[in-house]
């Protein structure tokens, strides 16, 4: 995920972690030029992504999809898919607003689709499960209706590019993994790796 990249950014303390730590501790959004840039340098230095990547959650408006098609293309890698998820938004209010973290693993559980052994406790080391301040219904909803504000011309963007796919995420996640898998595998025989793509 993009949010793990800049945070493995920050942490490293590399220049663009230092350039997006300040803009983050002032309550700001980073820039998509620091974001676009960080994705260059993992595809650069992370050996992980030799033989293609996917991107999960960005780029989320238009203007971020054309600065990293530009990045792409200028590094030969240009993306092979968009993949959008798709789920009724009722739907992913009932299964965010039921799950259940346990921080020091990030294991995660649900209320009703996965619950722990043990009520709000980790099954694996016992202790204490917590639910994100943000997993709620008013400020999911809020963030849905960015999301679809941002994401439907992202959508066009890419539909028109010809490479865009939809996957029902309201399916158990084993379908959603074949289906995903199915849009993957329609990559030449020649090509060995699994491309670039992005998953929103």
């Amino acid at each position: 995920a993009t949010g793990d990249m800049l945070r493995a950014q920050v942490a490293k303390k590399t220049a663009l972690g230092r350039e997006a730590k300040k803009i983050m501790d002032q309550g700001g959004l980073v820039s998509d030029d620091i974001m676009v840039n960080m994705i260059k340098s993992e595809l650069a230095t992370n050996q992980e992504c030799a033989n293609g990547f996917i991107l999960d959650g960005f780029p989320r408006t238009v203007t971020q999809a054309e600065r990293l098609d530009q990045m792409l293309k200028e590094q030969q890698q240009p993306l092979k898919h968009a993949v959008e998820l798709q789920i009724d938004d009722s739907l992913l209010v009932a299964r965010v607003t039921g799950r259940l973290i346990h921080p020091a693993s990030g294991r995660t559980y649900h209320k009703i689709f996965n619950p722990p052994k043990e009520h709000m406790k980790d099954d694996v080391t016992g202790e204490h499960l917590i639910q994100r301040t943000d997993d709620n219904a008013e400020t999911l909803k809020k963030r849905l209706g960015t999301y679809h504000a941002q994401t439907a011309p992202v959508v066009s963007y890419y539909q028109k590019k010809g490479i865009w796919s939809g996957v029902d995420a309201s399916q158990e996640p084993g379908a959603v993994w074949k289906s995903l898998l199915g849009v993957f595998g329609e990559e030449k025989p020649a090509h060995t790796g699994m491309g670039s793509s992005i998953l929103s």
